[in-house]
């Protein structure tokens, strides 16, 4: 994968929310760049070392659905386990109109970080579109 072919994510200003709008050459890596986005939200400086990988799947009726389902489950175990997920892989499938997202991420402790909390992710202006380049998304989180 050369570098412009990379996922990659940015944050946006959103009134008194914060959003994640991310382009990869597909879908499975354009979820992987808003986790990242989400987490990038949340943390300024992310260790490059530390924590436990963990695994998450969620199944849904629809792709903006198992988006939305799958940035919720992080945001979940963010507060379940005490960890900012980082360095987020998704595979995204579709079988019989049900999309399935199996992802994994590393944990960092939530004690070894600076964290802002994002409160939810939220379906308001939520895009996600194949484009000619790949895929684009556009997340607004509750903040």
């Amino acid at each position: 994968m050369t570098a412009a072919d990379a996922p990659e994510f940015a944050l946006r200003e959103h009134t008194a929310d914060v959003a994640v709008e991310a382009t990869a050459p597909t879908i499975s890596g354009v979820f992987a760049a808003v986790a990242d986005g989400l987490a990038a939200a949340m943390c300024d400086d992310v260790p490059e070392t530390g924590g436990d990988r963990f695994s998450l799947d969620v199944t849904a009726e629809g792709a903006e659905a198992a988006l939305f389902d799958y940035l919720d489950e992080l945001i979940y175990e963010r507060d379940v386990r005490g960890v900012l997920p980082v360095d987020n892989d998704a595979t995204v499938t579709e079988s019989g109109g049900e999309w399935t997202v199996s992802a994994s991420a590393r944990g960092v402790p939530l004690a070894d970080v600076v964290a802002r909390d994002v409160k939810a992710v939220t379906y308001s202006e939520m895009d996600l579109t194949e484009t000619d380049d790949g895929w684009h998304a556009y997340v607004v989180f509750d903040v």
